[in-house]
């Protein structure tokens, strides 16, 4: 089975190795998985500070070598919202609550174009320690680190003013 999932993954967090692990599982050993990693300038719209390309995708490389996953995989640059997901041929995307809207939308500009649909697969978001989710934006915050532990400072070591709704 050929996989597709995407992402920013800055910082790399508990909820994206979920999102990962889920797509190696449906992979399995004899498929592949392609991992849609923002470029720079498509990242550059987040509400916070983001790695370059080039960090962000050593990150996950050194992620997946040790996980020892073994669906064979490949890293491409995601310029918007979709990449090669509308034309490409793929079995699956991964997704979570978050995404769920994008692929949906891939699935009907797939249909519109004369492209099969794909199966999509959501997982859940990982809640942090205060049943929010873990989102990147929320570990730049300082609310909480890479694994949704409450931390009250910033990645950068500047403490960070309580979150309020």
């Amino acid at each position: 089975m050929k996989v597709m999932v995407g992402g920013t993954f800055d910082p790399l967090h508990d909820g994206h190795k979920q999102l990962l692990a889920r797509s190696f599982d449906l992979a399995t050993g004899q498929g592949t998985v392609v991992i849609g990693l923002t470029t720079d300038s498509f990242a550059s719209a987040k509400s916070h500070p983001v790695r370059n390309y080039e960090e962000r995708e050593k990150t996950l490389q050194e992620f997946i070598r040790k996980q020892g996953y073994s669906a064979t995989w490949r890293i491409e640059p995601l310029h918007d919202r979709y990449g090669s997901a509308l034309d490409a041929d793929f079995d699956a995307i991964v997704v979570s609550e978050e995404t769920l809207a994008a692929a949906t939308e891939i699935n009907r500009l797939r249909h519109a174009s004369g492209y099969h649909k794909v199966d999509i697969h959501q997982i859940t978001c990982v809640l942090a320690e205060d049943q929010r989710w873990i989102s990147s934006t929320r570990i730049y915050r300082g609310e909480i680190d890479d694994h949704g532990r409450l931390t009250g400072t910033r990645p950068d070591g500047t403490r960070a003013l309580p979150f309020r709704d």
